[in-house]
């Protein structure tokens, strides 16, 4: 009777363990929802949280700290008025999204550009590679590696939040003929490159998908 009892205390243990090791994790992620890293109190003062010690600032705090007042206005604005967003995840994903549509465009994928690019933008890539297909030339560009990717601003335009990202990047490029000739460019050097990137949503939208709206040299 008494092993009995030990061994359903040791299960019981186990599973109390378990549980706390998986509402652990969700307690982490719910204390920090994007809105209330955003929201301030209706007088302006303090967030409605409790303060956290300047070295224990939530993530979100810290993920503005240091832009320029106008960005970290609009990041605030785009946060309350959409609880997913996440800079970090934002940067990542707009990291991704700059070698997908560099590499799209590269090879001419015009349907994987359409599904990245708002209608203007895809309409400009796609006169690219209508014009390079008629002049009989191949890009055989690379992405030698993205070195830095920065906001360079954010704001809310009624329900559509936009963010200009500013990409620093390496790229080999080289243009070949129809033969296959190299007719300008090398692989072995690598171009500086400057972009300044917007990509733009819908904050009511149910899906999380940013579209690349805007693209200027930097």
């Amino acid at each position: 009777m008494i092993i009995e009892i030990v061994i359903l205390a040791m299960i019981a243990a186990f599973l109390g363990l378990r549980l706390y090791s998986v509402l652990g994790r969700r307690a982490e992620h719910e204390e920090e929802p994007v809105p209330t890293r955003f929201e301030r109190s209706e007088t302006g003062n303090a967030p409605r949280k409790v303060a956290a010690p300047a070295a224990e600032l939530p993530r979100a705090q810290r993920e503005i700290a240091g832009f320029a007042p106008a960005i970290e206005h609009g990041l605030r604005e785009i946060g309350a008025a959409d609880r997913r967003f996440d800079l970090l995840t934002f940067l990542e994903g707009a990291k991704a999204a700059y070698a997908m549509v560099l590499e799209a465009f590269w090879r001419g994928d015009k349907d994987e550009l359409k599904q990245l690019c708002d209608d203007d933008v895809y309409q400009s890539f796609a006169a690219a590679i209508h014009a390079r297909a008629a002049a009989g030339e191949v890009l055989d560009n690379r992405l030698v590696r993205i070195e830095d990717t920065t906001v360079h601003s954010a704001r809310l335009e009624g329900k559509t939040a936009r963010i200009a990202v500013h990409f620093a990047a390496d790229i080999a490029t080289v243009t070949r003929d129809k033969d296959g000739t190299v007719v300008a460019g090398s692989l072995d050097d690598a171009v500086e490159s400057h972009d300044i990137w917007t990509f733009a949503r819908d904050v009511n939208a149910a899906g999380p998908d940013w579209l690349l709206d805007e693209t200027d040299e930097g």
